[in-house]
């Protein structure tokens, strides 16, 4: 019992260092998901104010009043996809090539909420990974009389934990938000389509 004890002691503190690592890299990702969200929110924030009254008063006849407001490059995946459905008002868009159009959008979202979503669930995981196997080492050392190897451990312990759900916040964060958008952004795109099919 005593060897399989610690074998699965050594197990889990051979863990630490990887997850201290992972932890780092997910901290720094997370920190480039802050500015690449600012940057994200002021061109959602611009472009609300570019189309939301010309989207509300839609008409059939109205549609190159809106295709002109378009930018001339893509600067959000809503205006990707916009200029796509516009384009083929001339083709006459069937149904069926709307809700294509409507799927590929959402799948695109998807997969833009997918980093958000693995930061808001891993960062928990791995700090409180980090917290337990320091945890270990941090109670032999109260035990024997090691206080600094004990304050050291406890460092680990504290640290491990804020990075978590510093990582964990800024992907809850940017979640809500995006989530939020893209909602807007799909009810938006069906109604344009509905719209230009009349």
């Amino acid at each position: 019992m005593e060897i399989i004890s610690k074998s699965l002691f050594w197990v889990a503190n051979s863990l630490l260092i990887p997850d201290i690592i992972i932890l780092l890299i997910l901290f720094g990702r997370a920190l480039l998901l802050v500015g690449s969200f600012y940057n994200q929110s002021m061109m959602k924030r611009r472009n609300d104010k570019l189309f939301s009254k010309t989207i509300k008063e839609l008409s059939p006849e109205k549609t190159g009043e809106l295709k002109s407001l378009l930018p001339k490059k893509d600067n959000s995946l809503f205006v990707k996809y916009l200029r796509e459905m516009l384009a083929y008002k001339e083709a006459t868009v069937t149904e069926a090539y709307a809700e294509y159009l409507l799927c590929n959008f959402e799948n695109e979202a998807d997969k833009d909420l997918s980093l958000s979503k693995m930061l808001a669930k891993m960062g928990p995981v791995l700090g409180l990974i980090g917290t337990l196997i320091a945890m270990s080492p941090a109670l032999v050392g109260l035990s024997t009389g090691d206080i600094s190897g004990m304050a050291y451990n406890m460092q680990v312990v504290f640290a491990t934990t804020v990075v978590g759900l510093t990582v964990s916040a800024i992907g809850l964060v940017t979640l809500q938000f995006k989530q939020r958008w893209y909602a807007k952004d799909i009810y938006n795109l069906e109604y344009v389509g509905k719209v230009i099919k009349n």
